[in-house]
């Protein structure tokens, strides 16, 4: 063939490809941006109470927060309180999964933080597009009433505190405590400014995590200084959370809270390094009754002191991870569960289970493209909303053993209905 023609026919074929690639990308951002406008409502709470929220803002006068960027700034944390309610509270109204305000105020922390610092070209092409992969939390939706009256009962409702990960706010686990609360607990979970990825607070301050204060950062013997000091401040929080859940039990302003909740059962737990956390927390601090870790590799002083209460560890599947992390992660969980009390621990593998989609991400995680990436890679060999089912199924049981039960034998969680459960011993 004449080299002339040869070359024509390439450049028509590249010309070809130019184009169909052209369309796939429109085709993609298109699915995306539908996706992303989509209305999305949470798995439904497994049990029989209506669901109550409320958001409310706790201030420490009395200790400083030692992980601010500004020296003797006070600690200040955004409290979720989920919990079971009169379903037909009057005046009560469905509670948005993100308030208005609070996607105001990020909208409007963005665009000032954009305009104080332009990103170069490259980002500000590339954003729009990494923004697709989210989603629009104006139409995301829970099961949750607005401030409504709390379930008349015969008992105090036992108390729950909640973590997320190390950047993650906890309205991402409103699965979780939504299913809890239906259940008749009393959820709490905070978000900590200058540690949670970013906190808007309803007077519209946005406050967001110092790099020194995010663990994703370091790695190594850096990792575990930096783990260890913001477990500290961390397990603090906790601390005096608790604090204030008994202040409000004894005397609530609204008179809602008051002498219902029951101080003599806690449980803790979180996911990552909010799992991290509990363990920790129910290591040092008695009014832990129970406890549970889900996926987090433990820091701290528990991994010598144990725990002495009962506890579980619930992990995603981690398959043959064999890099010597990982490996020192599995001894250190192991060390822990082996001399946890016998009637009192539970060591359970989700099969399947990715990191990630512990939190809402497993039923907000819509685009068959990301899907299908994860699974290539190995990361997602399970449904995300059935892993929430299997992990609030996880969850539940334990607190119901530990906290609603007497607790006296050790806690088969193995179940027909969940396959996708393996009970290490």
């Amino acid at each position: 063939m004449p080299k002339p023609r040869l070359v024509r026919r390439i450049l028509k074929c590249l010309a070809a490809l130019a184009v169909l690639g052209f369309l796939g990308a429109g085709v993609l951002l298109g699915s995306l941006w539908l996706e992303k406008r989509s209305e999305v409502t949470l798995p439904i709470p497994t049990g029989p109470f209506a669901v109550g929220r409320a958001i409310q803002v706790w201030a420490d006068e009395t200790q400083p927060d030692l992980r601010a960027s500004v020296p003797g700034a006070r600690r200040e944390l955004l409290v979720w309180i989920w919990y079971p309610a009169v379903a037909g509270s009057a005046g009560a109204v469905a509670a948005e999964y993100s308030p208005a305000w609070m996607r105001e105020a990020s909208a409007r922390a963005r665009v000032a933080a954009e305009l104080a610092r332009p990103a170069p070209m490259i980002v500000r092409v590339l954003t729009p597009i990494f923004r697709l992969l989210t989603r629009d939390e104006s139409r995301v939706h829970g099961h949750s009433l607005r401030d409504p009256g709390l379930l008349p009962s015969e008992r105090p409702f036992p108390v729950v505190v909640m973590r997320g990960g190390a950047s993650t706010s906890v309205i991402n686990y409103t699965t979780l405590a939504e299913d809890l609360a239906s259940h008749g607990y009393f959820v709490v979970g905070l978000d900590a400014p200058y540690r949670t990825g970013s906190v808007v607070f309803p007077d519209g301050r946005v406050i967001g995590r110092m790099p020194e204060n995010d663990p994703d950062l370091y790695s190594g013997a850096e990792f575990q200084s930096v783990g260890n000091r913001l477990l500290a401040a961390w397990t603090a929080d906790i601390a005096f959370v608790l604090d204030r859940v008994e202040h409000l039990n004894a005397s609530d302003a609204s008179g809602r809270f008051t002498g219902r909740l029951d101080l003599a059962r806690v449980g803790v737990f979180g996911h990552s390094f909010g799992g991290a956390q509990a363990a920790q927390f129910c290591s040092e601090d008695p009014r832990c009754k129970a406890g549970i870790d889900i996926d987090g590799a433990p820091l701290g002083r528990v991994i010598e002191a144990g725990i002495h209460r009962p506890f579980m560890f619930l992990l995603s599947d981690h398959g043959r991870e064999s890099d010597p992390e990982s490996q020192k992660i599995k001894a250190d969980i192991r060390s822990i569960y082996d001399h946890l009390p016998p009637d009192g621990r539970s060591l359970v593998e989700i099969r399947g289970a990715f990191h990630f989609t512990f939190s809402d991400d497993g039923a907000l995680l819509k685009s068959r493209v990301v899907r299908g990436a994860l699974r290539v890679l190995g990361k997602l060999g399970i449904d995300g909303r059935r892993q929430l089912t299997v992990t609030s199924y996880c969850v539940r049981s334990f607190f119901d053993a530990y906290l609603k039960g007497t607790g006296v034998s050790p806690l088969n969680l193995s179940s027909p209905q969940y396959p996708e459960i393996r009970v290490i011993e």
